[in-house]
């Protein structure tokens, strides 16, 4: 079995595609789900799993389907929480219990509970992917209309892979691996005049930007950068 963090998605996606995930999505911690888990004994927690399989040092899962009522989801739907003490200095809410902070999943997935709630922490990247989307402009569907909204969802879905494609190909340092809302205002919004001369075009930037030196390095890299084919 693939135990490290980018085998357990590729396993994840396998489970998919062969039916037997059907969905593992976050669920509310309801007045019901919390009185479910306030009721579980100490003998129904395991430990959590990290994505190499070793056990969490902090955390704790267990299922608390049968103490649900579930009629209005899905045949063969699953509830699985996962309990832990928060980092020190964090705020606990009123919601938190006995010192722990919880986490409650809904998914049809089959297997042991620790597995099962070690998979759904696998897709974070996923989450990762829609938060980026959301500051590329899906946050808001700006049209009225069914057609209009489709072709700005492409839109954004083209802003998204240039920024990984610049991401990957193009940044380092500071500017490496951020979120589209800091790169806009690190590196889009950037002070800077197009100048021509002799049909060469000059990006002139300004010389005390905290990350002119990062910029100029990818432009840099962009001029090394093949040429398309086709």
């Amino acid at each position: 079995m693939r135990v490290d963090s980018a085998g357990a998605t590729h396993e994840l996606l396998d489970w998919a595609r062969e039916g037997r995930i059907g969905y593992s999505v976050g669920f509310d911690l309801t007045e019901p789900v919390r009185t479910a888990i306030r009721s579980l004994p100490e003998s129904a927690w395991t430990a959590a799993l990290c994505q190499d399989g070793s056990k969490r040092r902090n955390g704790e899962v267990a299922e608390i389907t049968e103490l649900l009522d579930l009629a209005a989801w899905p045949e063969g739907s699953r509830v699985l929480c996962r309990r832990e003490r928060p980092h020190p200095g964090a705020q606990l809410s009123f919601t938190d219990h006995d010192g722990h902070r919880f986490q409650a999943t809904l998914t049809d997935q089959r297997g042991e509970v620790a597995e099962a709630e070690r998979y759904h922490r696998a897709r974070a990247r996923c989450e990762d992917r829609i938060r980026a989307g959301k500051d590329t402009g899906l946050s808001k569907l700006p049209f009225s209309e069914f057609a209009m909204n489709a072709v700005w969802l492409e839109l954004v879905l083209m802003a998204q892979d240039l920024f990984a494609w610049t991401n990957r190909l193009l940044l380092s340092g500071e500017l490496s691996n951020l979120e589209p809302k800091r790169l806009r205002y690190r590196a889009l919004h950037v002070a800077a005049r197009l100048s021509f001369s002799g049909r060469r075009a000059t990006l002139r930037i300004q010389r005390s930007w905290p990350w002119a030196q990062e910029l100029r390095a990818a432009f840099e890299r962009l001029r090394m950068l093949p040429e398309p084919v086709g």
